[in-house]
């Protein structure tokens, strides 16, 4: 079968984060990519993956083996787990665009995701983007496969491209938006993932690594590993996310994620016919990457007792607000393998946690919360954000008192960044406020990591504090007694280890990391 389109999933890894790529973050397989082969797959159309990241592909083989695949059309699909992933996604995605380009001119190539989403006609500025696919992109890509990919664009819905004139002069034009899959038409128009497509070394999805802790600390337990949803979008309105920015139906200025509020499933046979897939290739470190997996009944429930039932050996993790958390179903969430739950706790000041939910917050005990769930035989991971809108030194110390003491067997902790499609990030750009100048800005981890100033700190003052908030944590003696005694003696050395890592900071006035890429994948078996 002739190619119609390759997926691309670029590699932002070293930029994003820094000397902690080369062995401690995860490095997860494409899922959107997935779904949308196997959407185009499902219509009848030739269709490829290239995994730049999983392959540690330098920038001259990846446009080599961009060109090998000579797709009609080739899909830059720049999305991710992390909330802020499709951002830092375009620094690997705009510099091997550019690369293509260069290389063949004539190449057409489009962007879909979570940035291309919130930002279209920025990211249609690109001189090496011809095509844009504002929202999920599932309808537009068929249609645009189905076209000539030249003539029939001004008549196709959730396209964005450059029009020419007779003098040769290019113009950018957003079509009509396309409508999302509607809740009723998810198992048909997106049946499922393109497991087949990816590249692996000895065996399917061992290029795919899980995150640390996901492995109890073990580097060994690490591959294969997966993840994938079971549900799209999330029905809360925080300021600070911009999940739902990939259901967007309106083009117009000032519309972000908390307009696109919405949950979306599939059902849960399909559900587990994909998980019994993964199980039968060998896969038994998964993770459930929906927002607010532990929110709906109705659709959790029949799959978790399935998945008891079947007993595939899993170990999973999923999200739950901490307000969320529903004591009578932890035990069928461990015996079906989930062995981890994160916690968005996101501050340790309630009054600061009920402005950035928009006061659907819940009041809850956090700490019975989490000690109910750790009773259940379940690892919490807490989710903590530094810098959030009415952050002071105070609240912030507020929320890394709160963590050490709840001594949670992982703990994450973000600078609060004002993402791209967030209600935040629109509200700062009417504002007029101090927004990151490059794509790594928004990156976490990153050198140039630029948290959005709140009412009382700067940015290089949220930064610091972070930093040193994680620090303290992953230092401390009461955590690391946790880890050992929990996990082992190794995976204490390991977690000491990697606490050892030098994060580097633009800020801060650090000199840049120096960071050797790690060598391609070799005698990696592609589709």
């Amino acid at each position: 079968m002739s190619l119609d389109v390759l997926f691309v999933t670029p590699d932002s890894s070293l930029d994003a984060y820094q000397a902690l790529a080369t062995t401690y973050s995860a490095i997860e397989p494409p899922t959107w990519s997935l779904l949308l082969a196997q959407s185009c797959r499902a219509q009848g159309y030739g269709t490829a993956i290239l995994d730049c990241d999983a392959e540690r592909l330098p920038l001259d083989a990846a446009v080599a083996r961009i060109e090998a695949h000579d797709a009609r059309l080739v899909v830059f699909v720049i999305y991710g787990q992390n909330p802020n992933s499709g951002t830092t996604g375009m620094i690997g995605a705009t510099r091997l665009a550019t690369a293509l380009k260069d290389a063949n001119p004539r190449r057409m190539v489009a962007f879909v995701g979570s940035h291309t989403s919130a930002l279209p006609h920025e990211v249609l500025a690109h001189d090496a983007v011809d095509l844009v696919l504002p929202g999920e992109g599932v309808y537009a890509l068929h249609n645009l496969l189905a076209s000539d990919l030249d003539h029939d664009l001004r008549a196709i819905k959730g396209v964005g491209y450059k029009a020419v004139d007779g003098a040769g002069r290019r113009s950018p034009v957003l079509n009509a938006p396309e409508r999302t899959v509607p809740r009723d038409r998810m198992d048909q128009d997106l049946p499922g993932y393109a497991w087949d497509l990816l590249p692996y070394d000895r065996a399917p999805l061992d290029l795919y690594r899980a995150h640390f802790w996901h492995a109890n600390f073990d580097h060994a337990r690490r591959t294969p590993f997966a993840a994938m949803y079971t549900s799209l979008g999330c029905n809360f309105a925080c300021s600070f996310c911009m999940i739902n920015i990939v259901n967007r139906v309106d083009h117009r200025d000032g519309v972000d994620a908390s307009d696109s509020r919405g949950m979306r499933f599939w059902s849960p046979e399909l559900v587990v016919d994909q998980m019994q897939q993964l199980a039968d290739m060998g896969v038994r470190t998964l993770r459930i990457s929906d927002e607010m997996f532990f929110l709906n009944r109705r659709y959790y429930v029949p799959l978790l007792e399935e998945l008891a039932r079947r007993d595939l050996g899993f170990s999973m993790w999923t999200y739950s607000r901490v307000d969320t958390v529903w004591e009578q179903a932890l035990d069928l969430f461990r015996s079906a393998g989930v062995e981890w739950l994160a916690l968005g706790i996101e501050a340790g000041n309630q009054q600061v946690r009920r402005e950035v939910s928009k006061g659907t917050f819940k009041q809850v005990d956090i700490r019975e919360v989490c000690a109910t769930v750790r009773d259940a035989g379940i690892n919490v991971i807490s989710n903590y954000i530094f810098g959030l809108e009415h952050d002071t030194f105070e609240t912030m110390r507020q929320t890394l008192d709160l963590a050490l003491e709840l001594n949670t067997e992982m703990a994450n902790m973000y600078p609060c960044q004002a993402l791209p499609g967030s209600p935040l990030h629109t509200a700062a750009r009417r504002e007029g406020r101090k927004l990151p100048d490059s794509y790594a800005g928004y990156a976490f981890l990153s050198y140039d990591s630029e948290p959005l100033p709140t009412e009382e700190l700067t940015a290089a003052q949220v930064l610091a504090f972070r930093d040193h908030a994680w620090q303290t944590y992953f230092t401390n003696p009461e955590y690391l007694r946790l880890v050992e005694s929990t996990f082992g003696a190794q995976q204490r050395a390991n977690v000491e280890a990697m606490a050892s890592v030098p994060l580097r900071r633009r800020l801060l006035g650090h000199a840049p990391p120096e960071i050797a890429a790690p060598p391609p994948r070799r005698d990696v078996t592609v589709a």
